[in-house]
Formats: C-alpha cells, structure tokens, sequence
C-alpha cells in the first residue's frame, strides 16, 4: 500500500458535539483503490461519525480531506456523491410504494424527462457487471431485506461511486445472503471500487478485508494488513487491554418447563399472517435461541409472550416451580406481573419500545421499577445507583447518568436497555438481538450476562441474527420461516448451513448432517 497514490485521505480530523463530547480526535487515514479497509472500534468509537463526514451528513470541526491528492469539501450527501463517495446505512432509506428503479433514480437531476426504460436498461448493466440479482419493477414492499439492500447499493453506483461505505452490511442477512453480498463486493474491488466496511462481526473482517484500521475512543489507533494479524489481535488493540474470545455453554441447570407455546398463531393489525400454529417450550436454566431472517415472526412471537401483541389462536402458558400452569393470553404486562411473573423483554426497537430517549439514564432504570415503591413519591436513589452500576459493568460511553439516551450512539443505548432489563432479576428474559450493533467487546459482555442468568435458572429466550453465536451460545435452536416453525435444533450439534437454509424455507436443512 505504501507505494500506491491514497484515492482518499483524511488528515487530522476532528469532530465534537458540544464541548464536553469529542467523537472523533484529530484522525488520520488512508483509503487506496482497489481494496477493502475494515474499520473496527468500540461502541462509541467514532466509527460511523467518521464515516458520516465523509458521506456529508456531519462536517469536521477540524481537519482535511482529499481525493486523489486534491483537497476536497464535503457539507451534503448531494456533495459526497460528486466526488464519487456513497454510504450504504443500516437503516435503508427507500420507498416502499415505488419499484427498485424508482428508488435508484430518484432525486437525480436529469436534462429532460426521466425514462425508466433506459434507467432499468442501466440497473441491468451494473447487475450484471457486478453479480447483483434484482428486479427493476419490484415494489420495494415485497421485497426480502438482502433485496432491499441490494437496491441501497445499485442506488450508490448508478450515481457514480467509486467509494463505497457499508454500515453492518449482513447484519440481518443469512449466511447464504451474506456470502452473495461478499462476492459482489470482491467483484466490486476486482473493478477497482474502495470499499470501507464498518462490522463487528470479526470472522468477516477477516474473510473479505485487506486492511484494517483501528480507532479507540474516538482516536486512530494503527492499520494491520489482515493477512498479518488475527482475531485476539485486532480485539486486544480494539479495546486497549488482552480480552478472552470464547462464550461459554454450561450445561442447562435442572431444566423444567416454564413457558409452553400451542399452536400460536397471530396477524397484524391489517390481517397479514405474522405466526401460524407456532409451538415449542422454554425452560428454566436453559438458553432456547430463536433464529430467522428479518421478518419471519421473532418480533410478534416474544411480544406475544410478553402481553404486548394480541394473538389470533393458540395458548401461552407459564409453568410455576409446582407444575401449575397459568395462562398468559389476554393479560398485559402489568396484570403478568401481578401473577408474580417476573418477565424482562428487552424489545428490537430500543428507542420506541425499551427506552425513552428524551429522559435520561436514571429515569429510564426508573420506568422498570416505579411500581415496586410504596409511597406515591418516585424513589430515585435505586434507580440512579441502578445506572451507576450498569454503567460501569458494561463501560457504556456517556458524559454522565443525567445525559439524555438519545445522545448516545446506538451500541450504548443497547447496553443500558439490556443492563437494565438483567438487573430485574427475573424468571423469564426475552431478549431481541441483545448485541446488535455492539462492539466484539461489550457482545462478549452480553453472552455472560445471559449465560449468568441461565445458571440462576432463569428460562432465556434469544431472538439473534448471528448464527455462529447461536450456535455457541445456545442449548437448543428453534427456526422460524415466514412464520412457521421450520425445526428445532440443538445448539451443541447443529450445522451453520442446515439452519441458514431452514431459515428460507420449511424441512430445508436436509442434506446437511
């Protein structure tokens, strides 16, 4: 690399939020054409800040950029894309009533009237040069999340990018999904694009990139050639002290049955079919993963069992240490822990569901114990040494407990909101992609935590999307496909592929044994 011309370079770039947050210090960086550069860094790192300056959503406080050695300012995406940079968010950024290439070309400035027929003429020609499959006259709303994506990254290149950023680009993607992604963007490189890949997820960076760059609480650490270093490595200079890699499965501890699910079945509120005639039972000490592209039930089925979603048919009972069965179809949160339920839920959307963002670190601890005072004044010493503690055992980066949650980088929020819901104490955790969008670190964190609660007897249901986790982490796996129950599996002797393929269609794991 050192005798190649960068196609970008940041020099000494540094970005702050008010006076007391520096999320970015004075950063400099080098992307090459031609190659895959992994950023890696902590939650809170300054990660997708940095990328963000160069997509033209944030501009730097501090500092330059320069695109084949010519300095260049960046203040709108609109601007980003002139110089040929394009970013690829978690959260996709398209319209669902219209199709694929309405999407890709809207916004773009055209001499004239637009013709689609020429537009999907040249949809085609990118697909095809690049190993895409997608069809330019699909709505988006009937499309699968891999597809969706696709359409996200065939907008950045029929606009010109040479310079694209992915943002956990397989983060809801089966592993079929994911290594179709992986080939295109090697086809990508092979045609000389730079690719800048933001994941948490080691074994990719170590698969697809040629380089990685480090950054540590909001500072450039160092670059390693990924050839040349390995997983303990990257994660010990990620974190700035030697971390432990490995997840731990202890055997279930006197398992018994505590919620039994018959044939559920449940639909949206405009009639779509969300589960059908789902059954399976979690017991106490044990960890029941649940794995499933995007959108196959997980959500509706743990809301379910949580009081939060109405169902069609079907029993949800809890099973108390006696063996007496009780029913918690139709009651709500507050009526199941009147039945003495102790049920923790932590929810997939954090913001809307787990937390409030407009209140702060103590009062959010607040809204999990509130009822439990017994006076009509709000007891806050409990919840404020609550934050404290959660604070410190999961090292959430936050100025302070009184900062508002809205104000921290998603990675952040996610440990309060599971920190939060594990320190209940409960008998039952639901739990939804506890570690998506965590650091190796802080996930490593998270799989202890639950593993603590499995040995404490505590029935542990958990919703995840990284199926090598899955597989470590859990005693027994049950796959959803479009709603159903596909199998279930167990987690010590499982295959990666077999579950990958049941997770697209029913009894499709066959053949891998």
């Amino acid at each position: 690399m050192e005798n190649k011309t960068p196609v970008l370079s940041m020099r000494h770039i540094t970005k702050r939020f008010g006076s007391k947050v520096i999320a970015n210090k004075d950063i400099s960086l080098d992307v090459y054409s031609g190659e895959i550069l992994a950023l890696l860094g902590e939650n809170g790192s300054g990660k997708t800040t940095l990328m963000n300056m160069l997509s033209g959503i944030y501009y730097p406080d501090e500092g330059q950029l320069f695109m084949n050695g010519e300095e260049i300012s960046i203040s709108s995406p609109k601007e980003a894309f002139k110089h040929g940079i394009g970013m690829i968010h978690q959260h996709f950024k398209l319209v669902d009533v219209l199709t694929a290439a309405e999407n890709i070309v809207l916004g773009i400035e055209n001499e004239g009237k637009l013709n689609i027929k020429q537009s999907a003429a040249r949809i085609k020609e990118i697909c095809d040069k690049y190993g895409f499959e997608i069809d330019p006259a699909k709505k988006i709303y009937d499309m699968s999340v891999s597809e969706k994506q696709t359409v996200e990254i065939v907008k950045v290149l029929y606009r010109g990018a040479s310079l694209l950023i992915l943002d956990e680009p397989t983060a809801v993607l089966t592993p079929q999904e994911s290594d179709k992604l992986f080939t295109v963007i090697k086809n990508m490189k092979k045609d000389g694009k730079s690719i800048i890949l933001i994941t948490h997820k080691m074994n990719e960076v170590l698969s697809v990139s040629d380089r990685v760059a480090i950054l540590r609480s909001g500072e450039y650490i160092c670059d390693k050639i990924t050839a040349e270093t390995n997983a303990q490595e990257l994660t010990d200079l990620m974190v700035g002290h030697k971390v432990a890699l490995n997840i731990d499965r202890p055997e279930p501890v006197l398992p018994k049955d505590r919620i039994v699910v018959k044939d559920l079945t449940v639909r949206s509120i405009d009639g779509v079919l969300k589960l059908e005639n789902v059954s399976f039972t979690a017991r106490s000490g044990e960890i029941l993963g649940i794995a499933g592209i995007a959108g196959s039930g997980q959500r509706e089925l743990l809301e379910a069992i949580a009081g939060l979603q109405p169902i069609e048919s079907g029993s949800i009972d809890y099973i108390e240490d006696d063996g007496t069965a009780e029913s918690l179809i139709g009651k709500d949160p507050n009526e199941i822990a009147d039945m003495g339920v102790s049920l923790s839920f932590v929810p997939e959307d954090r913001l809307g569901m787990g937390l409030v963002g407009s209140m702060d670190l103590a009062d959010n601890m607040m809204l999990r114990s509130y009822r439990s005072g017994h006076s009509i004044f709000t007891d806050k010493k409990s919840p404020t040494e609550l934050a404290e503690h959660v604070v410190e055992e999961l090292s959430v980066n936050t100025p302070g407990i009184k900062t508002e949650v809205r104000k921290l980088s998603g990675g952040n929020v996610q440990k309060i909101l599971v920190g939060r819901e594990i320190s209940s104490a409960p008998t039952v955790l639901l739990t939804a992609y506890a570690v998506r969008g965590l650091d190796i670190n802080s996930s490593y964190t998270i799989y202890e935590l639950i593993n603590k609660q499995k040995e404490n007897g505590v029935a542990v249901i958990y919703v995840g999307e990284d199926l090598d986790v899955l597989l470590e982490l859990c005693d027994r796996i049950l796959v959803l496909c479009d709603g159903r129950v596909s199998g279930i599996e167990d987690g010590r002797n499982a295959v990666k592929k077999r579950i990958g393929l049941m997770m697209t269609q029913i009894g499709g794991g066959e053949g891998y044994e």
